[in-house]
């Protein structure tokens, strides 16, 4: 009997450590992946500059051929010269990590300075260090593209054979500040809706409702809607709020107020529960004595109890902000999965899970930008942890 007890006492410890190993691994990998990937795009203008870059089209003035004496850039490999036009370019990236051609130095006598340009309203325009060359059209050759790199790209724009008639180039873009903006949104206007009426009914149920079976099967809704998928809850928003607030606000299509009261509903159940569960850990004495002292019941739920469930309250709060961070499928429904720089409650927008979603549903797949948002996302999740156990912390040192 004890050689069988010992032998399945092992096996259950080498299970449990294996299934610990594992599951450590798996999660290690998640986020060795995402840091691997993520970080070479962090950056801080990543998060203030827009999505989509403005465009120039423009032709150059009537110029002489002239060798134009630049700085010497032999130490940076990735610069190429073009003496002829007074221009030197490299090949890098941009915030989404897309291969581009970017001017690295424009001589001030350069024709590059100041071209006429082709949009209506605009004179001329100039072209920058940091500004993007989409691609330079020539008379009878042809167009030069960024996509072939910087190297090529110079090599033909050096050729004295080619005519330069046309150049397109654009500011950088590929930031996620519209996505960053509207995440904020989304946490304000949800928690607005959702905290002051997940507390409230937490306090209900726990404090005024009488028990019989209408209250226990509410309760047993409410868990049952914290494992309801969220696209269901996509579902909800799209038929009913989306109707509602253009109905009743500017809005004419899905926007930010609809996924914010979709997501109210989503994290409800969160804020109920946990905060319901605090409330159930304050001692019955202290309720009993706030009575004997003279105070009603709802004196005594709001001045007595209330306060000393705050922790559970923040608790819920940062669950809730994670989840909503977090949510995609719902909001895809509801608020659209068009990237958008100019932030409107009222209109589409992207929050930074639909961001990552948007990247990836490209061709090819942005995984690099993908998983910078990803990366930022879990940092944001990790400050929220932090945050509550300090919370925590704090509160539980100023009780004592």
């Amino acid at each position: 009997m004890r050689k069988q007890r010992r032998l399945s006492d092992r096996i259950l410890q080498t299970v449990t450590i294996m299934s610990t190993f594992i599951s450590i691994i798996g999660l290690g990998l998640i986020f060795y992946f995402v840091f691997s990937n993520g970080m070479k795009l962090m950056s801080f203008d990543l998060f203030t500059s827009d999505y989509y870059a403005k465009s120039y089209i423009a032709q150059l003035v009537p110029y002489e051929e002239t060798e134009f004496n630049m700085p010497d850039f032999s130490d940076d490999e990735d610069v190429y010269v073009i003496p002829r036009f007074g221009l030197a370019i490299r090949q890098g990236v941009d915030l989404a990590g897309n291969g581009i051609v970017e001017v690295h130095y424009v001589h001030p006598d350069s024709v590059f300075n100041t071209m006429i340009s082709d949009e209506v309203g605009i004179d001329t325009v100039d072209m920058d260090a940091n500004n993007i060359i989409e691609r330079i059209s020539y008379v009878n050759h042809p167009t030069s593209l960024s996509r072939r790199g910087a190297e090529l790209f110079a090599q033909e724009l050096n050729d004295p054979e080619r005519e330069v008639f046309q150049v397109f180039f654009s500011d950088l873009g590929g930031g996620i500040r519209g996505s960053f903006i509207t995440t904020l949104w989304l946490i304000a206007l949800t928690l607005l809706m959702a905290l002051p009426m997940g507390v409230l009914t937490a306090v209900y149920f726990n404090e005024f409702a009488p028990v019989n079976v209408l209250t226990k099967t509410m309760r047993t809704f409410i868990e049952t809607l914290t494992g309801v998928p969220s696209i269901i809850y996509g579902l909800l928003g799209i038929s009913v709020f989306v109707p509602l607030t253009v109905a009743l606000t500017p809005a004419v299509n899905t926007n930010l107020i609809a996924g914010s009261m979709t997501l109210a509903v989503i994290i409800l159940p969160i804020i109920i529960r946990t905060t319901e569960e605090s409330l159930k850990v304050v001692p019955a004495d202290h309720r009993a004595a706030s009575l004997a002292l003279g105070a009603n019941k709802t004196q005594t739920t709001f001045k007595v109890v209330l306060p000393q469930a705050t922790q559970g309250i923040l608790t819920s709060t940062f669950l809730a902000i994670g989840r909503i961070i977090g949510e995609s499928a719902a909001l895809i429904f509801v608020l659209g999965a068009i990237v958008r720089d100019r932030v409107s409650v009222f209109e589409q927008s992207t929050s930074l899970a639909v961001h990552i979603w948007s990247m990836m549903t490209d061709e090819p797949a942005n995984i690099a930008l993908s998983s910078t948002i990803a990366l930022l996302i879990l940092a944001v999740v990790l400050f929220l942890n932090v945050s509550i156990k300090l919370s925590v912390f704090l509160l539980e040192r100023r009780g004592k």
